[in-house]
């Protein structure tokens, strides 16, 4: 009996690194993705404390001047993601995705889902339970009133998807008092270490999500030492 392998996607620990860089660094990905020079890719990361606007933002969601935030060290950034204003910082599990959406069934809104339910599995393994909220994007822990995890991506005309989730892990939730997130101004967020009294060490949670990852999408994942940003 011949057996077929599932398809693989390539991780990449980047570490922690600045947004503008990582912007750059999915732009290139995406770009050798599109032309068939690299398989589908992975990037897990974090973020040191900034804001981003994505393509609907309103500016009005950022709550302080430019220059109270950047005394206060925040970086604010105009993303080409889907959504509104969203917050990244330390402890936060930044992952996105650069994939040939045709080979993963074709479909944002599938797609979509489908990275909601590895967060949502991931979740249960640390005894959250957490849910999909009607006619919004992410992840809300059981009872809808506090965000997780914040999903946003973009699509390239020529299929290959882009951005992805940011998963509170051990994040700084004063961070989000600075912004409306996501442009939703009567629901809170949370994260792991709030729900569960103890921060989980972020590479375990991460070890955990890959695990859901590959079983949600059917693929195997490949880890790679480190970063080589994929010029055009």
């Amino acid at each position: 009996m011949v057996t077929t392998a599932p398809p693989s996607i390539r991780l990449i620990r980047a570490g922690r690194l600045p947004y503008g860089t990582a912007l750059e660094l999915q732009r290139n990905l995406v770009a050798a993705r599109s032309a068939g020079r690299i398989p589908d890719t992975l990037l897990l990361l974090e973020h040191p404390p900034t804001i981003t606007l994505g393509a609907r933002a309103n500016p009005a969601h950022v709550l302080l001047p430019l220059d109270e935030l950047q005394r206060r060290g925040v970086e604010v950034v105009v993303s080409d993601r889907g959504g509104d204003v969203t917050y990244h910082g330390p402890g936060q599990l930044v992952g996105y995705p650069i994939l040939k959406l045709s080979q993963h069934g074709g479909d944002l809104g599938r797609y979509l889902r489908a990275l909601e339910e590895s967060i949502i599995r991931t979740l249960a393994d640390y005894g959250v339970t957490s849910e999909r909220a009607p006619g919004l994007t992410g992840v809300w822990v059981t009872g809808g009133q506090a965000k997780i995890c914040a999903i946003g991506v973009r699509l390239s005309a020529s299929g290959v998807t882009s951005h992805g989730f940011a998963l509170n892990v051990s994040t700084d939730l004063s961070g989000f008092d600075q912004i409306v997130p996501c442009g939703i101004a009567d629901r809170g967020v949370t994260s792991l270490e709030r729900l569960l009294g103890y921060a989980p060490p972020i590479d375990a949670v991460a070890t955990t999500l890959l695990r859901h990852v590959a079983a949600v999408f059917g693929v195997e994942i490949q880890p790679e030492d480190g970063v080589q940003l994929e010029r055009a």
